[in-house]
C-alpha cells in the first residue's frame, strides 16, 4: 500500500547528478563513407568532461569509439548558436575546435600505429582570440572544405561580417561569395557543377524569410554569379538538400507550412514547386546552422521529420507515412545510409540515442546502448493535452504529473506544479523523456510544459501569434494553462511556479511582474531589460539582434511598450520569490542584466537567490553545474512552498 506523505517530499532515486550524467546528448550525426572509418559518425556533449563535445562513431555491438581525444572539443560560435562543426573530405577529417574557433585537420590514415594521423591547425590563428571563426562546414570540391566565416571587425557585439569561403588541403583560405549578412555553408550538388546556400538580411530571422542562391562552380572550385532562384517576400526556407538525381529540394513555406519543394536552377522562375503538400511542419528554425530535417531516400521519397517525428514523404502517391512512431521526437540531423534512416531520437520512455531505421518497414536499430534509467515507476510519462482558453484559443501542452511507486499525497491536498516555458521563444516541447522534470515528479512536484503562442510546429500562423506580442501572448497562454489545471484540481493553485531559460526566462520573469498566478519563478540566463537587448541596446549577439523588433515593435516608436514589458523596469509588481541563474561567460544573454536585476532587488524585500557559474555559457554544460543548479531549484520550492528537501544544499534567500 502507497505511503501518504506531502507533496515535493517523496524520496527519490533521481538524483541531481543522475540528470547531469544523463546530459551526454549526441548531435550533428552523418555518414562517413571514408575506408579507413566508415560509418555513423556524431559529436557528443559531455558534462563530466566539463561540457566537452567529442567526436565518436560506431564501431559495431552498440560500441562506440572517440575519433578525437579530449581536449579537443568540436563546437563553433557561428551565430552564437554554432553550426555544423565537422566533416570528412578526401580522408580528412575537418571540425572547428572551440577554444580557438578555427579549423583543424587530422588525416584518417597515416599515423605511425596504422591509425588515424596527427591533429594540425588549418587555418591560422586570428589576432584577437575568437576574432576569426568558421561553421557549417561542408565538402568541397578539389578537396577543399566549404564552410561560413565569421569575422570580428570592432568593438560591439553586432560587429561581424560573414562570407563563404573554401578552405584547401594546405591551410590556403579563399573567399566564394557574401550574398547576404547571415549565410548557411554552400551545399556542393552530386554532379560538382552548382553550389546551393541560403542567406537572410536583418531584420529578419531564418523563421521569417530566407533566400536560396544558386551558383556555378568553375572548374578551379570558385563561384560563378549567384542567383536567387526561391525564397524571399516572407517565405522562409529552413533547409536545402540536393536529391539523389540532381535536383535541389527545399523546405519552405509558402503555405504557411514548411513542406518540402523542388527549386529551378536557372533563376528564370523564382517559384517552387511542391511536392505531395501537407498541413504538417516538416521543418524547424534555424538556430543552428546544417541541422537536418530532410534527408532523400531517391526515387521521389524522402525521410523527413513531421512535427519532430520520422515519416517517409512520397512525391509520387502524396503520402505522409510514419516510422518508428514509438520515437516522439527526433534532432533536426538526418542521414541517410543505404536504404536506411539514421539520426537521434527519443520516446516518452526513453532517452537520446542514435538510432537507424530501415524505411521500408520501420524496423528500429540502436547504435548506441540506453543508458541505465531509475526504474520505470519514477520516471514521469509526458500526456499530450491541448487547452482551451475562454476566447478559444487552443493551447497544446505535456503534462507530466507527479509520479512515483510508492507515495502518494494527503487526502485533500493538490501537488504543487511548475510551468515550464520553453526557450527561443521559437522553440517548442516534445513528448519525451525528461530526467530534469523527473527530478521534480518523482518527488510529488508536478511540471506543464506549454507551447504558448510563437511556438513551431503548429504552422507559421500560430508562430506569428507572438509578433509584437512578446511578454503578453506567451504570458498568457502560459497563465491560462496554469488556472485551467488549478480549475480542475490538478494543481494547487497556491504553490504554482514559473521556470524557464534564455527567453523561457524572459517569460518567467515577466509572468512575475505581469500576473498573479504564481507564487515564485526559477529564471536562467535571461532577457530582462528589452531595449538592452537590441543592437543599439548592446547588450544582445548579432544574430538576434534585431530579433525583439518583431517580437516587441519598432523603436524608438514603442519605447514605452519595451518598457511596460521589460521585468527590469516593473519590479515593484514582483509577485513573489525569484531564484536567477546565469553564466558568467554567456554571450547570449550576457551576466549584465541579470547582475543588475539582482541588485536592484537588494533591500526590496523581495526573497531572492542568484547563483552565477564561472565558465558556463548560454545553457548549462558541466555537470557541476547541473547539479547545483537543479538542487538550488528545489530547495527554493521547498522554501517557498513549506514542504522539506533532505539531502540537498539550503538555499539562502535575500531580501
Amino acid at each position: 500500500m502507497p505511503a501518504i506523505a506531502p507533496f515535493g517530499t517523496w524520496p527519490s532515486p533521481i538524483s541531481a547528478s543522475e540528470v547531469a550524467a544523463a546530459g551526454v546528448t549526441p548531435q550533428w550525426l552523418d555518414v562517413v563513407h571514408d575506408e579507413h572509418a566508415p560509418g555513423v559518425w556524431w559529436a557528443e556533449a559531455r558534462p563530466a568532461e566539463g561540457g566537452r563535445v567529442a567526436l565518436v562513431r560506431a564501431v559495431g555491438d552498440g560500441r562506440v569509439e572517440d575519433v578525437l581525444p579530449s581536449p579537443w572539443n568540436v563546437r563553433n560560435r557561428l551565430h552564437e548558436y554554432g553550426g555544423r562543426p565537422w566533416t570528412v573530405v578526401d580522408g580528412t577529417l575537418v571540425f572547428t575546435h572551440w577554444a580557438d574557433q578555427r579549423l583543424h585537420a587530422r588525416p584518417l590514415s597515416g599515423g605511425a600505429d596504422g591509425g588515424p594521423g596527427a591533429v594540425r591547425p588549418l587555418t591560422p590563428e586570428p589576432a584577437v582570440p575568437h576574432g576569426v571563426r568558421y561553421g557549417d562546414l561542408r565538402p568541397g570540391p578539389g578537396g577543399a572544405v566549404w564552410a561560413v566565416r565569421e569575422t570580428v571587425t570592432g568593438a560591439r557585439r553586432t560587429d561581424i561580417a560573414r562570407d563563404l569561403v573554401a578552405v584547401g588541403p594546405a591551410g590556403e583560405v579563399r573567399s566564394l561569395a557574401a550574398t547576404h549578412h547571415f549565410l548557411t555553408g554552400p551545399q556542393l550538388s552530386p554532379d560538382g557543377a552548382h553550389a546551393a546556400w541560403l542567406g537572410w538580411d536583418h531584420p529578419s530571422m531564418p523563421w521569417d524569410e530566407t533566400a536560396v542562391c544558386v551558383a556555378d562552380v568553375d572548374d578551379d572550385g570558385a563561384l560563378g554569379p549567384p542567383r536567387v532562384v526561391a525564397g524571399g517576400d516572407g517565405v522562409s526556407v529552413c533547409q536545402l538538400a540536393w536529391d539523389t538525381d540532381g535536383g535541389l529540394l527545399a523546405l519552405a513555406d509558402p503555405s504557411g507550412w514548411w513542406n518540402v519543394h523542388r527549386v529551378p536552377l536557372d533563376g528564370t522562375d523564382t517559384g517552387t514547386i511542391p511536392l505531395a503538400p501537407v498541413a504538417a511542419e516538416l521543418g524547424g528554425p534555424a538556430w543552428k546552422t546544417g541541422a537536418r530535417w530532410l534527408a532523400p531516400l531517391g526515387g521521389g521519397r524522402c525521410a523527413v521529420l513531421a512535427a519532430g517525428r520520422l515519416a517517409v514523404l512520397d512525391a509520387a502517391t502524396g503520402t505522409l507515412t510514419p516510422l518508428a512512431p514509438e520515437l516522439t521526437a527526433w534532432s533536426p540531423t538526418l542521414a541517410v545510409d543505404g536504404d536506411d534512416v539514421v539520426g537521434i531520437a527519443a520516446g516518452p520512455r526513453t532517452e537520446n540515442a542514435v538510432v537507424r531505421v530501415r524505411a521500408g518497414d520501420g524496423t528500429v536499430t540502436h547504435l548506441t546502448p540506453q543508458p541505465a534509467l531509475p526504474p520505470a515507476g519514477y520516471l514521469s510519462v509526458p500526456q499530450e493535452r491541448t487547452f482551451r482558453t475562454a476566447d478559444g484559443q487552443e493551447i497544446p501542452a505535456y503534462v507530466h504529473p507527479p509520479q512515483h511507486p510508492d507515495h502518494v499525497g494527503p487526502d485533500g491536498e493538490r501537488p504543487p506544479y511548475l510551468v515550464h516555458a520553453h526557450g527561443g521563444p521559437t522553440g517548442r516541447n516534445h513528448a519525451t523523456l525528461d530526467l530534469d522534470f523527473s527530478y521534480f515528479t518523482s518527488r510529488g512536484i508536478g511540471v506543464v510544459a506549454v507551447d504558448y503562442g510563437g511556438s513551431v510546429g503548429y504552422g507559421r500562423r500560430y508562430r506569428e501569434r507572438l509578433r509584437e506580442q512578446w511578454g503578453v501572448v506567451d504570458v498568457d497562454d502560459c497563465a491560462a494553462v496554469a488556472r485551467i489545471l488549478a480549475e480542475e484540481g490538478t494543481a494547487d493553485p497556491e504553490r504554482i511556479a514559473i521556470r524557464g531559460g534564455s527567453a523561457g526566462g524572459f517569460t518567467a520573469a515577466a509572468s512575475m511582474t505581469a500576473t498573479d498566478t504564481y507564487r515564485a519563478a526559477t529564471i536562467k540566463f535571461p532577457i530582462l531589460d528589452l531595449a538592452q537587448w537590441t543592437g543599439d541596446g548592446g547588450e544582445v549577439h548579432d544574430f538576434e539582434s534585431q530579433y525583439v523588433y518583431g517580437l516587441v515593435g519598432p523603436l524608438p516608436e514603442k519605447a514605452e511598450r519595451f518598457r511596460a514589458r521589460s521585468p527590469m523596469h516593473n519590479l515593484d509588481g514582483l509577485s513573489g520569490p525569484v531564484l536567477l541563474l546565469q553564466g558568467l561567460d554567456d554571450e547570449i544573454c550576457p551576466p549584465d542584466q541579470a547582475e543588475r536585476f539582482i541588485e536592484a532587488l537588494e533591500g526590496s524585500g523581495i526573497p531572492h537567490a542568484y547563483l552565477p557559474f564561472e565558465g558556463e555559457q548560454h545553457g548549462f554544460r558541466k555537470a557541476a553545474t547541473i547539479v547545483t543548479a537543479l538542487e538550488a531549484e528545489l530547495a527554493f520550492y521547498g522554501q517557498v512552498f513549506g514542504f522539506d528537501t533532505p539531502g540537498v544544499p539550503a538555499l539562502e534567500l535575500r531580501r
